[in-house]
């Protein structure tokens, strides 16, 4: 069993409590807060009036309110944002990003853990702190929410061993899930091209959210013809919304260039060969298609 963990540095809490917090965030995000509990936790993103992508983050219940885990680099818009909306609202937000630290290890040791469940987002208590089988993908791992002061005792009664956070990020691009450098993708995709449907991120059963309509019209109208995806370079480096051509025809655009790769793709066009090596303007590279897409390209 790999033994494993890695400190998040890259990611920030931000806390969100009081009498509206449940309905404030209802009212916001794509998936529904419902599903938040002592036990479960979920993946949200926060989308622009017309659908577009602003933010993404995972919602585990704390106490009274709600922890918010998003990337650092996105924390302060974040917080913003949720206080343009708050307006009346009796709600509460606090960035906590100097007090708490996300810590992620293996599927393997998630499940050696007691009290844990192979159910993606099962949430649970260890010595007081949430316990989260990603919600995305279960492959990703468990999360630990904890405070800094306790962290390293923590580890070592989990027997965790600090790995380096760059292994956290190569095994997500592998799986196909973006984790770092989320503010590239602000304003260029709709949300569900983000493949949030297949990570859990949307639900179409839940009322009216920032971005909604574009949503679900996108679903129910099967207009999906792009989706974020992984990139694997074979040579030289990749150009910011460098556009990706076979044959002349544009299929594509590198959304995210450096380190952990992504396009957004037009996956259904007849020009999109999923085993070509494509050129850019300085490089070479593949298009991955991830496990838990494969059915659906």
């Amino acid at each position: 069993m790999n033994n494993s963990v890695y400190i998040l540095e890259d990611r920030a809490i931000i806390y969100i409590n009081g009498d509206d917090a449940k309905n404030f965030l209802q009212n916001l995000i794509s998936n529904d807060i419902n599903k938040v509990t002592d036990n479960s936790s979920c993946f949200a993103s926060l989308l622009t009036p017309q659908g577009k992508f602003l933010f993404e983050f995972i919602l585990v219940k704390h106490k009274s309110g709600f922890f918010i885990d998003c990337e650092k680099t996105q924390s302060n818009e974040i917080f913003k944002q949720l206080n343009l909306y708050k307006i009346r609202s009796k709600v509460e937000i606090l960035n906590l990003s100097n007090e708490f630290v996300v810590a992620a290890f293996g599927y393997e040791k998630y499940l050696s853990i007691e009290g844990s469940k192979d159910i993606v987002g099962f949430t649970f208590k260890y010595r007081e702190d949430p316990i989260i089988l990603d919600p995305r993908n279960k492959n990703l791992g468990g999360r630990l929410i904890i405070n800094l002061e306790k962290l390293y005792l923590s580890l070592k009664k989990l027997d965790l061993k600090d790995d380096k956070i760059e292994n956290y990020h190569i095994l997500s691009h592998n799986l196909g899930i973006v984790s770092k450098n989320l503010n590239k993708l602000q304003n260029k995709l709709f949300g569900i091209e983000c493949n949030y449907e297949e990570l859990n991120g949307i639900d179409f059963k839940k009322g009216c959210y920032v971005g909604q309509e574009n949503t679900a019209r996108i679903k129910l109208k099967n207009k999906l013809s792009k989706r974020l995806l992984p990139i694997k370079i074979v040579s030289g480096k990749l150009s910011e919304n460098e556009k990706i051509y076979n044959n002349d025809v544009e299929i594509g655009k590198i959304l995210i260039n450096e380190d952990y790769p992504f396009a957004l793709i037009k996956f259904l066009d007849k020009n999109f060969d999923r085993d070509l090596i494509f050129e850019s303007e300085n490089g070479s590279f593949k298009i991955l298609i991830p496990e838990w897409l494969q059915s659906k390209i």
